[in-house]
């Protein structure tokens, strides 16, 4: 997720406002970009989408050498940056994407948005699931060799209370038994959390690191890496 602040920037204009089962969403346009709110909390927009690639590229780096068509489960839809990364990379295989908030889906499908994901909605290998991730990782018996989440603003700045759980020890040990041994869990985080990276280890993930790119707005993002030993 890519924060954009400055006192030049255009005052947004509201495109599209919902009240789903999780709150509000809105779209909003600010000059040339997009930026979507959830429940007043800025989540995103496609003024840097650098960390989100990011996530996708050091997770299909992180995996063993020699996996073939690994596939990735994505959690959030957002801009479609991750999504764009991932199906333009012949590498994957199956490449499915949670996403809770049927309206991103829409923004995606029939709206501006779609200028960013319509060849990846487009692809063979993509698979839209409309659901809650955190729920779907409790209770699915699917397994993934990569999962590459990105729901929040990260693990210490959570968009809902009950996304809290997704970084608690039982929420980990969910995405641990939907990995593949050798699986590389990736989460998004707007800042680094050394708490996180222990938890991870905690939670028997191996190779815990965190990788920073440098975004606009000063602070650099962060990607959270963690291994599923074999």
């Amino acid at each position: 997720m890519s924060h954009t602040f400055g006192p030049d920037a255009d005052a947004p204009v509201t495109l599209d406002r919902r009240e789903g089962p999780y709150g509000e969403v809105v779209l909003r346009r600010r000059g040339e970009e997009f930026e979507i709110i959830a429940n007043g909390c800025f989540l995103m927009d496609t003024s840097d989408g650098r960390s989100e690639r990011l996530l996708i590229d050091a997770a299909l780096d992180a995996l063993p050498a020699g996996r073939s068509a690994p596939s990735v489960l994505i959690g959030g839809l957002g801009v479609g940056f991750s999504l764009a990364r991932a199906a333009g990379e012949p590498r994957w295989g199956r490449i499915a994407v949670a996403e809770r908030e049927g309206a991103i889906v829409d923004w995606h499908l029939d709206g501006p948005l779609a200028a960013i994901s319509g060849p990846a909605l487009a692809d063979p290998r993509t698979e839209i699931l409309t659901t809650d991730l955190v729920a779907y990782l409790g209770t699915t018996t699917e397994r993934y060799d990569a999962l590459c989440l990105d729901i929040d603003n990260g693990p210490d700045w959570t968009v809902t209370e009950d996304n809290n759980s997704l970084y608690s020890p039982a929420g980990l040990a969910d995405c641990l038994a939907r990995l593949n041994p050798g699986g590389v869990l990736a989460v998004w985080s707007a800042q680094p959390s050394a708490a996180f990276d222990q938890a991870l280890r905690n939670a028997r993930f191996q190779g815990v690191r965190a990788e920073e790119v440098g975004v606009a707005r000063g602070v650099p993002d962060v990607v959270h890496l963690a291994i599923r030993a074999h």
